[in-house]
């Protein structure tokens, strides 16, 4: 990925990594104390389905938004679970403190914390924190790096070239309407794996070099730039079901290879999606 805009204004690399850091450890305060709890309260935000928000998610990012109030109070602000605040330094931190709400309120360990940092023009960094499981996913700035207890093993994207080797990944086998379901499992026909339901941490594994696709719709900005931030820096490629910049949400298409990008994009352009 690019090395991003660096003004008067930007931080440090080390000093992003830090304060992204406390970012996430304050956030799995408020996630791990509610995790699998039997007191979490739970209420549905959709009234034409369930989607989850629990007090977990809002005690998250608040305790996020209170960091970066008193660290950074010059930057904007993008989150999930509150209304959008507008800095002067050209940049945003961009939270989503539970990405896999479901998955959490199941008591599935693959939900995570998403943090990215946003210059005006893309994600320059990307963190997909996992609490429960302690592992910390970075990239960012010439770093591609997952930590857990302590220990730091470098991120490289796995290098397959054709579909008929890759295993695929997407949070929802319905994906999205009708027409983005008909055209991911157009793809994920042509591929050795499907997997479903792994939020975030399809992301990470991507960038681990464990699996080579993730095919998503129906994002929100929040939900993709810290991902699309880590994978750039594994070594894959990132952009929505056209070949665009898929930073501002919307269908995601990330691949561990230029080779299974273009094979992929190919199928889905195929598909009139309106």
């Amino acid at each position: 990925m690019k090395e991003g805009r660096m003004t008067d204004q930007t931080p440090s690399p080390d000093e992003i990594l830090s304060l992204a850091s406390q970012l996430a450890d304050v956030a799995a305060e408020q996630t791990l104390k509610w995790f699998r709890a039997p007191a979490l309260l739970t209420h549905n935000k959709w009234s034409e389905g369930f989607d989850p928000v629990t007090e977990a998610d809002k005690a998250a990012e608040a305790a996020m938004r209170a960091l970066l109030k008193a660290q950074r109070p010059e930057d904007s602000v993008i989150g999930e679970e509150a209304q959008n605040t507008v800095g002067t330094s050209g940049l945003s931190w961009v939270l989503d403190p539970i990405d896999g709400t479901r998955g959490y309120v199941s008591g599935t360990p693959t939900w995570g914390t998403l943090i990215a940092l946003n210059d005006g023009h893309e994600p320059i960094f990307g963190m997909i924190d996992q609490p429960y499981t302690g592992e910390r996913f970075v990239g960012g700035f010439g770093m591609a790096f997952m930590e857990r207890h302590g220990v730091k093993t470098p991120l490289a994207t796995r290098r397959k070239r054709h579909l008929s080797e890759a295993t695929i990944f997407t949070t929802f086998p319905e994906v999205g309407s009708p027409l983005e379901a008909e055209a991911f499992h157009a793809v994920a026909g042509q591929c050795q794996l499907t997997r479903y339901g792994m939020d975030c941490y399809a992301y990470a594994l991507l960038a681990a070099g464990q699996i080579d696709l993730v095919i998503e719709a129906g994002l929100q900005a929040y939900d993709i730039q810290a991902p699309m931030a880590l994978v750039q820096a594994a070594g894959g490629v990132v952009s929505d079901w056209r070949g665009g910049n898929p930073m501002n949400g919307g269908r995601c298409i990330c691949a561990a290879t230029p080779e299974l990008h273009a094979a992929a994009l190919e199928i889905l352009r195929e598909v009139p999606l309106g």
